[in-house]
């Protein structure tokens, strides 16, 4: 029989989207250690699966129709988790300035 834990931790879950997944690692290396320094318990950051939009469109509208091109897009994800974050924490992720290209949500637990 699984022992009843009281939720005693708060957690704030940040993700991450981006379409360049060089750019999006670079970012959350520096996050992470930003708050490695600030002796913050971080768990992340934590790959989702790759997301892939494809679309068909066709090259000509009259007599080449048959003729298609296919475009690919792709959106790589990431989550970190922040275990009991406190004021500071939180301050310091809303002054972080963040590179164009990548989208941030951000979930209190």
């Amino acid at each position: 029989m699984p022992k009843a834990t009281s939720k005693t931790e708060n957690k704030v879950r940040i993700r991450f989207k981006s379409y360049d997944h060089r750019l999006l690692d670079k970012y959350l290396k520096e996050i992470v250690n930003l708050l490695a320094k600030e002796g913050i318990q971080v768990i992340g950051p934590i790959p989702l699966p790759t997301e892939y939009r494809r679309y068909t469109v066709n090259r000509s509208p009259f007599i080449y129709k048959d003729s298609r091109e296919q475009f690919e897009i792709t959106i790589h994800k990431r989550i970190i988790d922040i275990v009991n974050p406190s004021q500071r924490v939180l301050e310091l992720l809303n002054s972080l300035d963040l590179p164009a290209g990548i989208e941030v949500e951000i979930k209190l637990l």
